[in-house]
């Protein structure tokens, strides 16, 4: 890595990147392991990539999927419902994006959609998000029992850590096009997002597709602890036991941690 041509600081941080860039790169070999197998085996994974804008979540999924098999995997990023599919069956739109068999899909946000960000700024009715609270779980259910292994993450930022990255894609030409009407909202209306992600963690944990929360104010160690996560969601041949792939706990937690922390919260506040 040649750094001569930077100042001090840039030549730092250049350092510090390429330290964490090799610290992920036995994490990310074993996920190569992982996706032959899913392939050979024609198993079918679905990975879920929520939680609050800035939360890091499309810099995780690029460390994920960076040295993958572009053949077997696919990134799904969908925007608003078109005015035919708002005639559909709500998860239709998400089905059709499902993978066949030795296939990974990587939705960068779901169907969570309409558990936060769609009630919070009216792309949906009351009704409709109810409905979608009621059916979810069942919904999810019976595509594990099918077959499908479904892994449903939620990166938990700081509002400090929000507001300092949405100032960055403020004043940084290369992230501006990441800086939407719905960020530039996202500070103000932190209590709401923070209502919905406890009911919707209340609501939709279950044993066949629980919860992982990840704290993504770091953004390395977000990356790590997802790599270990989706590592340890089946067994595959091959895989490496040189390291440890226990979860780090100041990072990652359950949803019943994570509702006890907001509970906690709620009763300091009150």
């Amino acid at each position: 890595m040649n750094t001569e041509h930077l100042n001090s600081v840039q030549k730092k941080q250049a350092l510090i990147n390429y330290a964490q860039s090799m610290a992920l790169g036995p994490y990310q070999a074993e996920l190569i392991k992982l996706q032959q197998h899913i392939e050979r085996h024609k198993l079918k994974l679905i990975i879920l990539f929520e939680g609050r804008d800035a939360a890091g979540k499309g810099s995780v999924i690029g460390s994920v999927s960076n040295y993958l098999n572009p053949k077997h995997y696919r990134i799904v990023a969908l925007g608003r419902p078109s005015e035919k599919e708002r005639t559909q069956w709500y998860f239709q739109r998400y089905i059709k994006h499902f993978p066949d068999g030795g296939e990974v899909v990587l939705f960068d946000r779901s169907w969570y959609n309409r558990s936060m960000v769609e009630p919070i700024f009216g792309f949906c009715t009351d009704q409709e998000h109810e409905m979608f609270m009621k059916h979810v779980v069942p919904f999810e259910e019976s595509l594990v029992e099918h077959g499908t292994v479904l892994v449903k993450l939620y990166f938990s930022v700081s509002k400090e850590k929000q507001a300092i990255r949405f100032e960055q894609r403020r004043t940084d030409p290369l992230r501006q096009w990441k800086l939407s009407e719905i960020d530039l909202q996202a500070q103000s209306m932190w209590e709401k997002f923070t209502e919905k992600k406890y009911c919707m963690l209340r609501q939709t944990n279950h044993e066949k597709a629980p919860w992982h929360i990840i704290r993504s104010s770091d953004k390395h160690k977000a990356r790590l602890e997802t790599m270990k996560l989706i590592l340890n969601t089946m067994e595959y041949e091959g895989k490496s036991r040189a390291f440890d792939l226990t979860s780090d706990s100041k990072i990652v937690f359950t949803a019943n941690q994570e509702l006890a922390i907001m509970d906690a919260h709620r009763k300091n506040i009150k």
